[in-house]
C-alpha cells in the first residue's frame, strides 16, 4: 500500500525558497503548496506542480511540514501569524530564515503556543546549490520531528548536520551566523582587493594569476571576482540587501556575547553603503563598488 504524500507548505519563494519548492515539487511522495508576498514570484511554481495559495493560511492548511524561507525575523513572524488559524498541532515547522538570535525566543514561543514541532534549520548555500538540491542544512529540533524533516532535507540538500534537539537553544542559528561571517568576509575582501588593484592601475587578472593554485586561492574568490569583472551581478546568487541584513545580525550577535568584530562591523557598513548606491537587488559581489565614491 502506497504511503500518503508528504504535504508541504513553503512560505517565501525568493531565490532560495523558490528553488527549494521546485525541488520538492519534483520529488516523489510530496505535495506542495507555496505562498509569497509578491504573488508573481510564486506563480511560476504552478508549472512545477505546486498549488499557489492566496494567503499563508491557505498554504499551510492540512500541511504535515511548513518550511519558512523569508527575509528576516519580523517578516517571518508576520507571515506565521497570518498562517496561525490554519496551523495544526503537531505540524513540523522547518524554520530556514536567517532570522538571528534576538528573535529566536519569540519564534519558539509561537511554536509552543500552537503546539508545532519547531526545527531551527538555516541552510548554507546560494542560488545554484539551492537549485541543484545541494544545500547544507544546519538543524536543531526534537526527535519526533526528524523523520518528516529529513524527508524535506534530503530533497533540498545533500548534507544535514543535526545539532541537538532544542531548536530554541539556537545551536543551528549560531553556527549559521559563524559560517555567514566567513562568507561575508571573503566577499568583502574580494571586492576591496579588486578595487585596490583598479586604483593602483594593477590588472586584476594579474592578482588572480599570482595567487592561483596556492594557499591564498579559493573557489569563492574566483566566483565573486568573475562576477565583478564581468559585471554579471544579476540575477543575484546572494543579494546585497540580504547580505547586509545578515551582516547586521552577525554584529548584533557578537555584541551580545562581548566579542568585538572590527572587520565584520566595517563589512556591514560597506554593504549598507552598497545598498545606498541602489544595488540592493544585485549580487553581494557588488560591494566592490562601495570602494568608490560613486
Amino acid at each position: 500500500m502506497a504511503s500518503e504524500p508528504l504535504r508541504t507548505a513553503v512560505l517565501g519563494t525568493g531565490i532560495m525558497g523558490a528553488a527549494m519548492a521546485r525541488n520538492l515539487c519534483r520529488a516523489a511522495g510530496t505535495r506542495v503548496r507555496v505562498w509569497n508576498r509578491t504573488r508573481g514570484r510564486a506563480e511560476p511554481l504552478a508549472g512545477d506542480g505546486a498549488l499557489v495559495a492566496v494567503d499563508p493560511a491557505e498554504a499551510v492548511e492540512g500541511a504535515d511540514v511548513v518550511l519558512t524561507v523569508l527575509h528576516d525575523g519580523p517578516a517571518l513572524l508576520d507571515v506565521v501569524r497570518q498562517a496561525a488559524p490554519a496551523l495544526r498541532p503537531g505540524t513540523v515547522w522547518l524554520q530556514a530564515t536567517t532570522a538571528g538570535l534576538e528573535v529566536l525566543p519569540e519564534i519558539a514561543e509561537f511554536a509552543r503556543e500552537h503546539r508545532l514541532l519547531l526545527v531551527d534549520a538555516p541552510v548554507l548555500g546560494t542560488r545554484q546549490p539551492a537549485e541543484l538540491g545541494r544545500l547544507t542544512v544546519l538543524a536543531a529540533g526534537p526527535q519526533e520531528a526528524r523523520e518528516r524533516a529529513q524527508k524535506v532535507f534530503d530533497v533540498i540538500g545533500e548534507r544535514t548536520l543535526w545539532l541537538g534537539e532544542d531548536a530554541a537553544g539556537g545551536a543551528a542559528t549560531r553556527l549559521k551566523l559563524v559560517c555567514n561571517s566567513w562568507v561575508l568576509a571573503l566577499n568583502n575582501a574580494t571586492g576591496e582587493t579588486l578595487a585596490l588593484a583598479e586604483g593602483l592601475g594593477v590588472d586584476p587578472q594579474a592578482f588572480l594569476d599570482a595567487v592561483a593554485g596556492g594557499p591564498l586561492d579559493n573557489g569563492y574568490l574566483r566566483t565573486k571576482a568573475a562576477a565583478i569583472l564581468s559585471g554579471a551581478l544579476e540575477p543575484p546568487s546572494f543579494a546585497v540587501a540580504t547580505a547586509a541584513k545578515d551582516a547586521r545580525l552577525i554584529v548584533e550577535a557578537a555584541r551580545g556575547c562581548d566579542v568585538r568584530l572590527d572587520l565584520a562591523e566595517a563589512g556591514a557598513e560597506r554593504l549598507r553603503r552598497t545598498e545606498r548606491q541602489g544595488r540592493g537587488g544585485q549580487d553581494m559581489a557588488a560591494a566592490y563598488y562601495a570602494g568608490f565614491e560613486s
